[in-house]
């Protein structure tokens, strides 16, 4: 990578940080199919598809992430080159059998006919990459130099509203605090490719949509986050926002079992506690690859199924990250489900 490309890429990153403070978001009934499309006026967005799939008898991960920046610097300016928004994506196969993860990202302004992000439905893309809704499943299309995706997921379940109708807090003052759902166990169908083969494949996903003006308390270091879809159709997801110290800030989250109403975590019942770590080479950062979690639906163990998938994204978005495929064990040690474990603020101060 060039310098020169470097340079504009921090110049955008800068100036994507240059906002002022955030509002309090209130309490809206989210519509669909509008809410699935992007919501400019609002600063950080993210749409997060994260899965398992299997395919002759190997095991994967994958995710796929959209994220969108409102640049506030930039909203008055009439010339046509301003960065008004910016849109990243990352992408990633895990191979568990190969101990490898492979990784790539992209990043680009909104204009000129390379970016575009639909206000009613899911609709995102980012050159040659896409994100997009089709008969209800979402389908991913990524093109990158070692890996590809093209995978078609599909709902089994109604739409999880995170949170209070769909208002999720992530810190101590109100304004820390987003709009969130999530789609649990879709059906996955499609292709991956990996250098010299493609692969048919099959599985589960989990997608996220979440957007805000602001998620990070300031003294926020970063968070963990697991979003697990359990074998027997259940979901969980639980989170906890860490402070400088790495003592919690904040902490929540939610389960729902198959056919069932979700029952939302409150503010303390939530503990993650560190069981194994592993250092990076790479970054030095030194991560918990092993946890136990606790919350009101059981006791679990969150495993990561190989050490190393820390990405590394300071060509787009800036940040250093763990994100991986994890099992999830019950407190009796029984294998129960599987999905992603994301840990940020570990090689550095996360900033959105």
């Amino acid at each position: 990578m060039t310098p020169l490309v470097l340079l504009r890429r921090r110049a955008l990153l800068i100036a994507a940080l240059a906002a002022g403070p955030a509002r309090a978001l209130p309490p809206l009934t989210l519509r669909f199919p509008r809410d699935h499309g992007a919501h400019p006026a609002l600063r950080t967005e993210w749409w997060y598809i994260t899965g398992a799939v299997s395919s002759g008898g190997r095991e994967f991960g994958f995710q796929v992430t959209f994220f969108r920046s409102r640049v506030d610097a930039t909203q008055q300016m009439q010339s046509q080159f301003a960065a008004r928004q910016l849109l990243f994506a990352h992408a990633a196969i895990t191979d568990v059998e190969g101990r490898k993860l492979r990784h790539d990202q992209r990043i680009a302004r909104e204009g000129f006919g390379v970016v575009s992000a639909s206000g009613t439905d899911t609709a995102i893309r980012l050159r040659d990459w896409s994100l997009r809704r089709e008969d209800g499943a979402y389908v991913a299309q990524v093109a990158g130099e070692e890996i590809g995706l093209q995978l078609r997921c599909a709902p089994t379940q109604p739409l999880l509203l995170q949170g209070r109708n769909g208002l999720s807090r992530k810190g101590p003052q109100e304004q820390q605090a987003s709009y969130y759902y999530s789609e649990p166990q879709l059906a996955v169908t499609g292709t991956l490719r990996l250098p010299g083969r493609v692969l048919q494949a099959q599985g589960k996903a989990w997608m996220d949509h979440e957007w805000s003006d602001e998620v990070l308390h300031p003294d926020a270091q970063g968070w963990d986050w697991i979003g697990m879809n359990l074998d027997d159709g259940s979901a969980l997801t639980a989170f906890r926002l860490r402070g400088r110290d790495g003592a919690t800030l904040w902490d929540g989250g939610s389960f729902r079992a198959r056919g069932g109403e979700p029952f939302n975590f409150g503010v303390g019942e939530v503990a993650f506690s560190a069981q194994r770590r592993w250092k990076s080479p790479l970054s030095q950062a030194t991560y918990p690859v092993e946890w136990m979690v606790r919350t009101p639906a059981d006791f679990y163990t969150v495993r990561a199924v190989i050490d190393d998938q820390e990405l590394d994204s300071r060509a787009s978005t800036g940040a250093i990250y763990w994100e991986g495929l994890a099992h999830l064990f019950d407190s009796n040690g029984k294998r129960v489900g599987q999905g992603y474990l994301e840990m940020t603020g570990y090689a550095q101060r996360l900033r959105l």
